[in-house]
């Protein structure tokens, strides 16, 4: 591979990522309108906003359908911080 296909190649993946990365935001997003309904349908039964077994049940899910190349630990600290983002959001429109 010469140098000039290796940046075009380089240019590819990165175009790739950058397609990729807005679809993830995309999802992000749409995940978030989701939780904040949670947080409504909780606020409204004074509810809690934290809840382990439902957590746990997140991670189960998304650890049963990782298929790489990710490991196991990688996919479950990305969901922990996506969860604890989606946490923050959740009590943030709570107390409005």
């Amino acid at each position: 591979m010469t140098l000039e296909s290796a940046q075009e190649k380089l240019a590819e993946c990165r175009r790739n990522i950058d397609r990729i990365d807005s679809q993830v935001l995309a999802l992000l997003n749409e995940r978030a309108r989701v939780v904040e309904i949670i947080g409504a349908v909780k606020r409204e039964h004074a509810m809690p906003v934290y809840e382990p077994k439902r957590e746990d049940d997140v991670y189960r899910n998304v650890l049963d359908h990782n298929h790489g190349p990710l490991p196991a630990d990688a996919v479950r600290r990305i969901f922990e911080r996506v969860i604890d983002e989606m946490r923050t959001l959740q009590k943030t429109r709570m107390q409005s």
